[in-house]
């Protein structure tokens, strides 16, 4: 008998080690979720969510776009399977618009903060806002920051609310100044 309840505590170990394994190669829905992962998992996330933007953006294959941001094809589509099309000839194209989870950085008065968005469009046009950013802050033209000052001068988070671009080009200049408006800080800081 001891033998039997022993084997069953065996067995019970493995399904639940498994089953932790599994949670960490999940795709996370919340920012609760994603800082609950590890540092790693957070930067592997984030990494899926790149590659699923470069697809789109620069309308390359899977392949390709990974091997540029320097993870394993397979973990992208496993993980951003939501935001990805698989053709009749097996290739993957990423979707208009997907839902993924990211953590993004925006400029405030004060510096970096962190958002979470759970929309490509957001993403995508906070992108062009930081691109925007470091026209301005490279040449001191501000005539692609005029573009948001019409009428996309707010993004919303996956909360819905909405939060203020800042277009005054003293706030700009002086963050630029201080270091915190490194394009590299587009994606939050979290590898």
């Amino acid at each position: 008998m001891k033998r039997t309840r022993k084997a069953k505590r065996q067995r019970a170990a493995k399904r639940h080690t498994r089953t932790r394994r599994a949670a960490l190669h999940v795709a996370p829905r919340t920012a609760k979720q994603f800082f609950a992962k590890s540092k790693e998992a957070q930067g592997e996330w984030n990494d899926v969510a790149h590659v699923i933007s470069q697809m789109r953006a620069n309308r390359v294959s899977l392949t390709q776009a990974a091997i540029e941001v320097g993870i394993d094809p397979r973990v992208v589509a496993r993980l951003g399977k939501s935001a990805l099309r698989k053709r009749k000839n097996g290739q993957y194209v990423a979707k208009r618009t997907d839902t993924l989870l990211r953590i993004l950085a925006i400029p405030t008065s004060d510096g970096l903060r962190e958002i979470v968005t759970r929309d490509s469009r957001q993403a995508m046009q906070l992108g062009k806002y930081w691109s925007a950013v470091q026209k301005y802050l490279q040449t001191g033209n501000a005539s692609h920051l005029e573009k948001f000052s019409r009428k996309r001068k707010t993004i919303k988070d996956a909360s819905g609310k909405k939060i203020r671009l800042i277009l005054d080009t003293a706030v700009l200049d002086q963050l630029g100044s201080a270091g915190a408006l490194s394009f590299e800080s587009f994606y939050a800081q979290t590898a």
